[in-house]
């Protein structure tokens, strides 16, 4: 199995969003998680981050569950992680943050996360 270093942007306690979800399934396929927000501790006794530039060391994939409204402000802080891959998940996409990741090298994905998993195609 290829496990990844996934940092869940927009991560959540709430058993009923998808963000929570997706760390569960991203967990039992063996992939090491890292959930950012900014008012958490832990989820799930997994720490939480409560920003991005608090990451260090490789990043293969960053899947965003905030809006345009939040993410925006991140793009330097994502270009400084250098994931190889975003997926900006439905109702996060932005194509301006998109475009400019592209241009500095990181591919960038509309699609869900959790769609992805289920169907070997993570």
């Amino acid at each position: 199995m290829n496990t990844e270093r996934v940092v869940i942007v927009g991560a959540s306690d709430n058993p009923e969003r998808y963000s929570y979800r997706a760390l569960l399934l991203l967990r039992q396929h063996g992939h090491e998680v890292v959930p950012v927000h900014p008012k958490l501790a832990e989820i799930e006794a997994i720490p939480v981050v409560a920003d991005l530039s608090l990451i260090s060391g490789p990043v293969d994939t960053v899947t965003m569950y905030v809006g345009a409204a939040i993410s925006a402000g991140l793009q330097d802080k994502l270009v400084t992680l250098k994931p190889r891959r975003v997926i900006f998940n439905p109702g996060a996409e932005n194509a301006v943050l998109s475009e400019a990741l592209q241009k500095a090298g990181i591919s960038c994905d509309e699609a869900c996360t959790l769609v992805l998993l289920n169907t070997g195609q993570f």
